[in-house]
């Protein structure tokens, strides 16, 4: 049973953000047309203070 609450108390104090600033993600889509044809790209993101890691795709 203490296991359980202390899980429960992690995970709780964990989502909210007060054990330090939350990582925000973001995703970004992008559709261009132009004389060559059609380019889509996608990329997702998150961040953390002055961190961010990101992963990009475009076709």
């Amino acid at each position: 049973m203490r296991i359980l609450t202390f899980l429960l108390a992690f995970g709780a104090l964990a989502s909210c953000g007060a054990d330090g600033e939350p990582i925000r993600p973001s995703m970004t889509t992008t559709v261009g047309v132009g004389s060559s044809g059609t380019h889509v790209s996608t990329r997702a993101s998150a961040s953390r203070g002055n961190w961010t890691v990101g992963v990009g795709l475009g076709l």
